[in-house]
């Protein structure tokens, strides 16, 4: 299965998003819904329907498109996308452990990805492990340090995330 958009399908997905009310979602999962049913089983919209579910708070429901969605192949940005959502979701229901194996798959294919380790952070600190959930922030801050005021802190802070990654070892 491909996961190639063409011009117009790009063009009705972003028009799926332009016009959604995140306050009513019902029409936005509508739309992606009738979408998918034009494509069937295109891996973009099944994503795309497991995110309007997950914006409606239809968390149980998008888990099981975002399963579909990735068994079908994704690739590339959309692959990235789906694996923080996918995560986020099994985060928001309770399921923890697979939250951080879909991260760390993420982590393995996206080593660079900003959105990767913040998705990761909320994970840990939810599973009570907030030191690395910190060390995971400040990563992601102090990789940025340039855009920011962190300045000359920039290099200890990151000293800082490694020591709490490292368990705050002696």
């Amino acid at each position: 299965m491909t996961t190639d958009l063409t011009p117009e399908l790009a063009a009705a997905i972003q028009r799926g998003y332009d016009e959604r009310d995140r306050a009513n979602m019902a029409p936005t999962i509508a739309y992606f819904q009738a979408l998918l049913a034009e494509h069937p089983d295109h891996p973009v919209l099944v994503y795309e329907v497991g995110g309007a579910y997950d914006s409606a708070g239809e968390e149980a429901t998008a888990r099981g498109y975002y399963e579909r969605a990735l068994a079908l192949g994704l690739d590339g940005d959309v692959l990235r996308r789906c694996l923080c959502q996918y995560a986020s979701t099994l985060r928001w229901l309770g399921d923890l452990d697979a939250s951080l194996a879909v991260l760390e798959r993420a982590r393995a294919e996206f080593p660079e990805s900003d959105s990767v380790r913040v998705f990761r952070a909320l994970t840990l600190n939810e599973a009570k492990r907030s030191d690395e959930a910190v060390a995971e922030l400040l990563t992601v801050v102090t990789g940025h340090a340039e855009v920011t005021d962190l300045g000359r802190w920039a290099v200890g802070l990151r000293g800082l995330a490694q020591w709490l990654a490292d368990g705050r070892p002696e």
